[in-house]
């Protein structure tokens, strides 16, 4: 299974791509790790970024997208941009969208933590919550 994990924050979506077969983790190589948006994204921007998102999706054939759910209400609440891009994933046509919880990361990390430092994967250090997200989604 190639699974493109996401974390999202303020404007940004962190992505983080993983295969797991055989017990295996891989980390293929992908041509971005975050897409930034604009504060006042209109009708065009969401599109294109909708756009921009399914193509990376096709050209890595990816079968599902893990998104690291965020809180609704308090100090980390997300912004109102971050729910318009989970929406505009969720959106695409043919993609399957998955959400996982910080609670059910910290538990299956307990259960199963990681083999090596993650400074070892190759990852860019704003990459570590995505690949997290993707990482324990791939444990169950």
């Amino acid at each position: 299974m190639k699974i493109c994990a996401v974390e999202l924050r303020s404007n940004e979506a962190v992505i983080c791509l993983l295969t797991k077969s055989n017990g295996l983790f891989d980390l293929p190589e992908c041509r971005a790790q975050k897409f930034i948006m604009q504060d006042s994204m209109d009708n065009e921007q969401m599109r294109n970024f909708q756009q921009t998102f399914k193509k990376l999706l096709d050209d890595y054939q990816i079968d599902r997208v893990v998104i690291r759910t965020r809180e609704t209400r308090g100090k980390f609440a997300g912004s109102a941009i971050g729910f318009k891009l989970e929406a505009a994933i969720q959106l695409i046509d043919g993609v399957e969208v998955d959400f996982i919880t910080s609670q059910e990361i910290k538990q299956k990390l307990k259960r199963n933590p990681l083999a090596i430092e993650f400074r070892a994967t190759g990852l860019r250090q704003f990459q570590e919550a995505a690949f997290m997200t993707g990482y324990a989604y791939l444990g169950k």
